[in-house]
Parts: structure tokens; sequence; C-alpha cells
């Protein structure tokens, strides 16, 4: 195969320069247009990653006719005008998560994808994780029994909302983080929850002006009778060897799985920049190729579009993680469980 397509992605920023990295190094990929509201740092990765060209406009990318998919990787309230419009322009889209922050742009989006025929992928990272990958297999080979409680831990230090995100006051650390696990709960589970029952505190990120819960605790209740616990927090100690904490724990009624995806200590470094426990599995180089399962799932997508074949994970999969989502907000605020109907 020799032919190459193009790609395009609109927002280039942590997250962002995952795609052009995977993007720019597909043997059959063509960056062919990125988009940005940050001139400068457009410019810094059009040059970096070789984009043949760059727009501070995303009409402008999705006008190009050389650009056959695109790349959503905008903060997570700004996905349903851009979806609709690449959409519109016959486009296959990749969008990150979460899909939307409320029920009806995920419906928008999707009748607009399956209006026109295009490919369609959110991109729930995880499911490439090899951790999370190996519990699942352990799953669907009957060494574990019938999934009956899974334990999920998924933080952030406090860098992330008050440093790495400009944007975090208008979202909050379910929707960054709890997102992840709310499809890993559905995946591992093979369900969908029923009963959500979610507590949430507002202190120290408050005192800094950013407008955000600092935690949720959360009970998901499954349709067939699994219950998970996840945590998400945006306000653990930046003296954290890494930026993200990452544990599950998964009981079966026949075997038990627990991952340890952050503090593995399968690399430790001990410097005069202080103690970290290096990537080796989320977004790391390999004999000078970006590898682990945050490229790989973008490389799914890529590879979907050149061979003309559906991603695995879809719209409807988007769609379900934020009705949990809403439902964890709702929950936290009203301060009682929230049932969900589908």
């Amino acid at each position: 195969m020799t032919e190459t397509h193009g790609f395009g992605v609109i927002g280039t920023g942590v997250w962002g320069e995952t795609h052009l990295m995977t993007y720019s190094t597909h043997p059959h990929a063509k960056l062919v247009c990125i988009c940005d509201l940050d001139e400068d740092l457009l410019k810094e990765r059009a040059e970096q990653y070789g984009a043949e060209s760059y727009t501070t406009d995303y009409h402008e990318l999705l006008e190009r006719d050389d650009v056959e998919a695109v790349s959503v990787v905008t903060p997570d309230f700004l996905h349903r005008e851009i979806v609709l419009a690449a959409a519109k322009a016959g486009k296959h889209i990749l969008l990150e998560k979460p899909m939307a922050t409320t029920v009806e742009d995920c419906e928008a989006m999707i009748e607009a994808t399956e209006s026109a025929g295009v490919k369609f992928m959110v991109d729930f990272h995880n499911r490439w994780n090899p951790a999370m990958w190996d519990a699942k297999q352990a799953l669907e080979n009957g060494e574990l029994g019938e999934p009956q409680m899974m334990t999920l831990r998924l933080n952030d230090t406090i860098y992330v909302p008050t440093e790495m995100l400009s944007w975090a006051g208008t979202s909050s650390v379910v929707w960054f983080l709890g997102s992840h696990s709310v499809d890993l709960v559905r995946w591992m589970f093979d369900d969908e929850v029923k009963r959500v029952y979610s507590v949430a505190r507002s202190r120290v990120l408050a005192e800094r002006g950013v407008d955000t819960p600092d935690f949720f605790l959360t009970i998901l209740e499954m349709e067939g009778g699994g219950v998970a616990h996840v945590e998400n927090c945006w306000i653990m100690s930046e003296a954290m060897p890494t930026v993200f904490d990452f544990k599950m724990e998964l009981i079966g009624s026949e075997g038990t799985v627990f991952a340890d995806c952050s503090s593995h200590r399968m690399v430790q470094k001990f410097s005069p920049q202080g103690a970290e426990y290096a990537d080796v599995a989320v977004r790391t180089h390999v004999q000078g190729l970006p590898n682990g399962f945050g490229v790989q799932s973008i490389r799914h997508f890529a590879d979907c579009v050149i061979e003309d074949r559906e991603p695995v994970v879809g719209g409807v999969d988007g769609l379900n993680v934020t009705k949990v989502l809403v439902a964890i907000h709702e929950s936290a605020e009203a301060g009682q469980p929230v049932e969900i109907n589908w």
C-alpha cells in the first residue's frame, strides 16, 4: 500500500500534540493541515511535525479537499459545532473524550455523522491500555468468572486544573478524567449503568480561583448487578512523581485483577529535578517513533480511515458515557442517587 491519506488536527495543545506525532509518523498518513487559536503554538507545531499548512480558522481546514479525516482536540464544551461542520464537509472524525457535556449535543453529533456517512470515533484510549486490555481478556477468557465489583482511581495533581488547563473552571474532573473511568467500567462489565450516587466537594480549587469541584467519589450500579466505585480528584500534591494516579481493582466471581498504571515503578528516575516514574505506556517513544496506548488509539482511527473499516469505539459509546457523567453531576448536586433510563 503506497497511497497516503490526508489528515487534519483541530486543537494542537497538550493532547493535540499526540495526534500530530501519530499522523506525522504513520506510513500511509499525511499531516495536511492543523488548526489552533494560538498562532505562535500553531507555527511551532507545524514546523516540528511537518504539517503542510496551518490556520486559525477550522472552517478553512474543513474546506480542503486533501483533508480526508480530522481529529477534534478542543475543550470538551466546544465539540458540537466543529463536529457538525466536519460531518457536513464529509470528513471522518476522531473526537477527544468526553464526546460532549450534554446528551443533546451527543445526539446531534451522532445524527450528523450518520447522515453524512462518515466514520466517527470517540477517543477512549484506555481501551488500548495494556493493563486494561489484559484485564478485559481475562474476563472474556473466563479466568475471572463474572465481574462483581470494580474500584477505579484516576486522579490528577493540582497542576492540571491550575496550570495545564486554562479552561478547567468551565469543566470538571469528571468530564476530564471521569469520562475514561466510566467508559472502562462499561467496557469491563459489558453493561450499562442504571443508578449513580456521587459526592463532591469544592474547597481547595475554589480558594485558588478555579470554580470547579476538587473531587467526586461515585458509586455506579450496573443493570446486571455489578457495582463500581470511581474516584476522580484534581487536587493531588504536585510533589507526586507522576501527574496522574491510576489504579484499578477488578473482582470477579472466580478471580481478581489489580492494575497500577501510574506508580508501577517499571522505570524510576531520580535527579536534581526530583523523582519521576517515567511514562512507559501512555505516550512514549521507542526507536524514535511514538508509542503507547495514547498513540495506538489514534493510529487505530487512522488505520480505519485508510483501510475503510469501522472504529471499535463509536458515537453511541460517547453518548452513553455522557449520560452517566451528567447523572454524576446531578447526583453530587442533589445529594442523592440518580436513576438512568436507557
